[in-house]
């Protein structure tokens, strides 16, 4: 007599080979008659989007989108931005820190001080761009149609599949005014500081709640970002480029960062010196770029910041005494 355990087992098997026999004696699936059909199950799906309740939040991230970047090209104009010539490292101060974290240039050496430059709003604000699609539950985009469509900001583009109309009259209208900020006053340089950094969070919390509505993509290896549900087949992931994949991108779902990447930095405290010295790094804080320049352009930064920016922390060069 056999034992359960081998009973269970001859039984399993037994299954397993009557469902296989059953699977090979089925026709094979003609997918010329399933197509129609899948077709029409795309187009009825087409028909729920844009939703509805989302629009109000879409028309938010483009008006908030358009205020920070008109507010942090202001106070661009008073507020230095330095970028390094080797790396993506930049730095919001009077002087660049001389902090050895640059990771260097093709053979350039690694872990060395930064070259600074004056850097732009590109710097502060990265560009992500995508293909801007003509609908939504459109067909995949081949790698010979790449060129076939425009390249247009991630952020834009998930607004406008959410229902924005990027040509609204209140887009317009609720920009700031091109003042030089040189003829601000503090008071005045203070509000805008505050507006820009109120349209970052804006954009920052939209865009997380569109992302729980619509599909978003990024490649697992570049930052190539693609909105819609399904990526597309443009061979252009540049690690693969002379390998077996021929520059195919392998996707996962998006996050805020991926859209809107918050660009960290070096953060500067009161108690810190002048010029930021690579001895004393532990000690150091970050921001996000856009938080560091509204923060010195007379704003507050959001409590959620105040551990990555260490504002109750020690000082650099501050003696220990041991306990007696």
């Amino acid at each position: 007599m056999k034992n359960p355990r081998q009973l269970y087992s001859s039984i399993m098997m037994q299954g397993f080979v009557i469902i296989s026999r059953n699977y090979r004696s089925n026709p094979k699936v003609d997918f010329r008659k399933l197509r129609p059909m899948i077709l029409k199950r795309i187009e009825d799906r087409a028909k729920d989007y844009p939703v509805k309740a989302m629009v109000p939040v879409a028309r938010d991230v483009l008006m908030s989108r358009a205020l920070l970047i008109q507010g942090v090209s202001t106070l661009l104009q008073v507020i230095p931005v330095w970028s390094c010539k080797f790396c993506p490292e930049v730095y919001i101060g009077e002087k660049g820190h001389e902090i050895k974290t640059c990771r260097g240039y093709k053979r350039h050496a690694k872990n060395k001080l930064h070259e600074w430059e004056r850097g732009g709003i590109n710097d502060l604000i990265v560009p992500v761009e995508t293909f801007h699609l003509k609908n939504t539950f459109q067909d995949v985009i081949k790698h010979d149609e790449r060129f076939d469509y425009n390249r247009v900001p991630a952020v834009v583009e998930l607004s406008l599949q959410a229902g924005a109309d990027l040509n609204a009259e209140e887009l317009s209208s609720t920009k700031l005014e091109c003042l030089g900020a040189e003829s601000l006053s503090n008071d005045d340089r203070r509000l805008v500081a505050e507006g820009t950094l109120r349209a970052w969070e804006v954009v920052r919390s939209g865009v997380q709640k569109l992302l729980m509505v619509y599909s978003a993509k990024v490649c697992k290896y570049c930052s190539e970002v693609h909105v819609g549900p399904s990526g597309h087949k443009a061979r252009m992931c540049g690690v693969f480029k002379y390998e077996g994949w021929r520059g195919t991108h392998m996707w996962k779902k998006a996050q805020v960062d991926d859209l809107v990447p918050p660009k960290i930095v070096w953060f500067r405290r009161p108690q810190d010196p002048k010029v930021l010295d690579d001895k004393w790094r532990s000690f150091y804080g970050h921001a996000p770029a856009v938080v560091d320049l509204c923060t010195k352009g007379g704003a507050i930064a959001p409590p959620k910041y105040y551990c990555m920016m260490k504002l109750q922390g020690l000082p650099a060069n501050v003696p220990f005494k041991p306990r007696g």
